[in-house]
């Protein structure tokens, strides 16, 4: 296939992403912060009525935190490693959120002492923990939800509970000396389908109307998580078209006065501002005959790639060589079997490509420094600058 670049970066940004590109050693990610914050302005527009949490998880670097707490945003966070280094940047308990719902007891104890006041939770034993560690705190309850065969990089199974046991906790987290305060989900990470947002929003419509009914327990709050797309091979709706027809969804079964609103992008923030700059290391064939090469690079699964694991997430990738195009098997430099980025999905590269040439993975500003590895054969974690 042959990748337009311009339909992921304009001419101007591209060629200055590309001039700074040239001066470095790959493998490298640069990811435009100009981007980033057109990004954030998009989505409150979209969604004016909504508090953003960015998902830290997506990229930590302290640069992106202070582009986006001089924007305003506030902050999911998923370990008390994220929190020291939010903090750092001199962003408020106020506006932090401790969005796993998986954690030690001596964690949420240390989020309380920061000032944090709002906590995830889907389980019994970690609200109990809640209520011990931070007494008085406010929890939302993360419900599981369909989306896991739309979405290109599903989160469903390990998090949330059932509906029937959201309301079970809600309740039992008032008795605990806890604030019920909402209901969350997630409807999978590059979700393509909206329609999945309006039946997780129907599940959380009923919820509150349950417990109001008959527990006179009035709920404040809907976290509606992540899931807006970035641009990848595979193409999606706009965030516009996301925006009205969840907005649709909302009202539909909320009316015009709606509960508090959050939102905690990652991906949709931030992967279409990243450059992955990466060099050929060997093209080569198995056999006299192979039909397909091998082309070899020296990034992989372990230095920031592992999103393509099952092949999920189609990264696109442009070279500066044109011509006469083949299908290849693209694979990491590691000892590894399982560094193959891509062998079932038939991606295209020209025939004249060698080694040295450099590949260039558009749209990886999101989940690629925070999954590379520390030290797999030795190679280092993947380098990033922020222009």
């Amino acid at each position: 296939m042959s990748i337009k670049v311009e339909d992921y970066f304009s001419p101007e940004t591209f060629q200055r992403m590309k001039a700074f590109a040239d001066k470095q050693e790959t493998p490298f990610v640069m990811i435009d912060k100009q981007t980033i914050a057109d990004s954030y302005d998009q989505l409150v527009n979209c969604f004016p009525f909504a508090k953003i949490y960015y998902a830290v998880k997506a990229n930590p670097a302290t640069e992106i935190t202070e582009l986006l707490r001089d924007k305003g945003s506030n902050f999911d966070i998923a370990s008390i490693y994220e929190l020291d280094k939010v903090m750092k940047t001199g962003v408020g308990p106020e506006r932090i959120s401790y969005g796993n719902t998986i954690k030690k007891a001596r964690d949420i104890r240390y989020f309380y002492e920061k000032g944090v006041r709002l906590f995830a939770t889907d389980s019994e034993a970690d609200l109990r923990n809640i209520a011990k560690a931070a007494p008085g705190a406010k929890v939302y309850v993360r419900i599981l939800t369909e989306g896991s065969t739309s979405a290109d990089w599903p989160l469903s199974r390990k998090f949330g509970c059932n509906p029937d046991m959201a309301l079970d906790l809600l309740i039992l987290a008032k008795q605990l000396g806890l604030v019920p305060y909402g209901v969350s989900f997630h409807v999978g990470s590059q979700q393509r389908d909206i329609d999945v947002w309006d039946a997780a929003i129907a599940k959380v419509k009923v919820i509150f109307e349950r417990l109001k009914e008959e527990d006179g327990i009035t709920l404040q709050m809907i976290n509606m998580g992540g899931g807006f797309p970035a641009n990848y091979i595979q193409r999606t709706n706009s965030l516009e078209t996301y925006a009205e027809e969840i907005i649709r969804f909302l009202k539909e079964d909320f009316g015009d006065e709606l509960p508090e609103i959050i939102l905690e992008p990652g991906r949709s923030l931030i992967a279409n501002a990243g450059i992955l700059v990466s060099e050929v290391v060997l093209v080569a064939r198995k056999s006299r005959t192979a039909v397909e090469r091998w082309v070899y690079t020296d990034v992989g699964k372990f230095s920031g790639l592992i999103e393509t694991m099952d092949e999920s997430i189609k990264f696109p990738i442009w070279v500066e060589k044109k011509g006469e195009m083949e299908e290849v098997v693209i694979a990491g430099p590691t000892c590894d079997s399982a560094d193959i980025m891509y062998e079932h999905y038939k991606y295209g590269l020209p025939l004249n490509l060698a080694a040295e040439d450099r590949l260039y993975w558009l749209s990886t500003g999101a989940y690629t420094t925070s999954y590379s590895a520390v030290e797999f054969n030795g190679f280092p974690p993947l380098k990033s600058y922020y222009l």
